[in-house]
């Protein structure tokens, strides 16, 4: 029988686990290669000649993001011989609106890359809660164990915070420069992601499975 391209339910025993450490770096390690070729773009068209030819610094870092996220999703597949759903996704829409960039030299598409992720996921999350999947367990499957209502309330939380940060970016990307739309999507998201985890941690007590984590051992 074929081993899975994807990564197995968050349920199977078969299932890899990653470190959480290792699957972080990996999922923030092109955002750092895109902020640092889009702030030395210029020293990186000097000394890099042929990445000159792909226009201004923001181009630079666009093409640089598309190959590190290649680079990360390899990884992925090298380390659990599959591919890491959501990471999957943002990969092909990255690919996708930076390939659009480069081509036609136009920062909008790579701009909009973020909102169409986050409008994608979001939709994702909510839509599978209405065929009665919490799909949110792909990602945190290895943080935390909760029951189903746990599962439920957790993955529209996250389902309205993804449409969240796609209305943030829409009016970060149209009203700031677009340094500052660089500097945002690197160290505004993350910040904020985490400030909303961490809100979500008397909800994940109050419906986890670990007796350590609940208080209940």
């Amino acid at each position: 029988m074929n081993k899975p391209v994807f990564e197995r339910d968050p349920a199977d025993p078969k299932r890899k686990a990653i470190n959480p450490l290792l699957k972080l770096t990996l999922e923030l390690g092109p955002l750092i290669v895109f902020f640092f070729a889009n702030s030395r773009g210029e020293w990186l068209a000097g000394t890099f000649p042929a990445l000159g030819n792909l226009g201004g610094p923001l181009f630079i870092a666009t093409g640089l993001f598309m190959v590190a996220t290649a680079i990360a999703l390899a990884a992925s597949w090298l380390l659990t011989r599959s591919l890491p759903i959501m990471p999957l996704v943002s990969g092909v829409v990255v690919f996708i609106f930076g390939a659009l960039t480069l081509w036609l030299q136009d920062e909008t598409f790579i701009k909009m890359k973020p909102t169409i992720v986050n409008v994608l996921f979001g939709a994702v999350l909510i839509g599978g809660l209405a065929f009665g999947k919490s799909l949110l367990g792909y990602v945190f499957d290895s943080a935390f164990r909760l029951d189903a209502e746990g599962w439920r309330k957790l993955t529209l939380r996250w389902g309205l915070f993804f449409f969240f940060l796609a209305l943030a970016n829409e009016i970060v990307w149209r009203s700031f420069s677009t340094d500052a739309w660089v500097a945002f999507k690197v160290w505004g998201i993350m910040p904020i992601t985490l400030v909303f985890t961490f809100s979500q941690m008397p909800l994940i007590m109050r419906h986890s499975l670990d007796d350590e984590l609940s208080g209940k051992g």
